[in-house]
């Protein structure tokens, strides 16, 4: 279970304002990834009960998340969160589409952070002190309500996604891919949402004649 320690100690060292930073969506073949910062309020000490709701998303019931995602918008100081398309994705890469999330959610922020706690991800250039903790979503309350935020709403766009791009199972497996979303590619072809950068995506192109 996350708790407060990290923010605290930063707390205790003058800082006020210290942003979760957290990301929802590498892996999928379909969909954006979405990214999330949220802000916990001044003096939160951590005992608060509605923190207890908190944990890694992956680690929560899609109720749950639904629960927690509005304890953090009713509760948190300050909370963004974006999404880069699967054409971004496929035009930068994953990995520079999740730093790029990651940085504008920061950015979007109504407050300028002191500092970042992220779950691990390496960024080269930051414009803001931070501290990657390994497994950060299950460690730090900050980090966890970022994973939930961007989560639920990756989760939402995808719900969204199905019934525009029928076949796939968008709304049950999210854009991942599994068994049934892997035939229903071979059988359909890509659409607009998937990541044609991905290698099953290539094969499904190479597949369907689509170039």
């Amino acid at each position: 279970m996350p708790d407060f320690s990290c923010e605290l100690s930063l707390f205790r060292q003058g800082l006020e304002v210290v942003a979760g930073v957290d990301e929802a969506g590498r892996g999928p073949l379909a969909g954006p990834v979405a990214a999330a910062a949220v802000v916990l309020p001044v003096g939160t000490s951590g005992d608060e009960p509605w923190l207890q709701a908190l944990d890694d998303s992956k680690r929560l019931s899609a109720r749950q998340r639904e629960a927690a995602f509005e304890l953090i918008n009713e509760h948190a100081a300050a909370v963004s969160v974006v999404e880069e398309s699967a054409a971004d994705i496929d035009r930068i890469g994953i990995g520079r589409a999740v730093i790029r999330a990651m940085l504008r959610a920061v950015k979007g922020l109504p407050v300028v952070p002191e500092h970042l706690l992220l779950d691990y991800v390496p960024i080269k250039e930051c414009p803001y002190p931070y501290q990657t903790l390994v497994k950060g979503d299950a460690r730090s309350y900050s980090i966890a309500a970022a994973s939930i935020i961007a989560k639920v709403t990756r989760d939402r766009t995808m719900q969204q996604a199905d019934s525009l791009y029928p076949g796939y199972g968008f709304a049950r497996n999210k854009g991942y891919g599994t068994a049934l979303h892997r035939e229903q590619l071979a059988l359909l072809g890509p659409c607009p949402l998937h990541r044609r950068s991905f290698a099953p995506l290539r094969q499904a192109a190479l597949l369907s004649g689509d170039d």
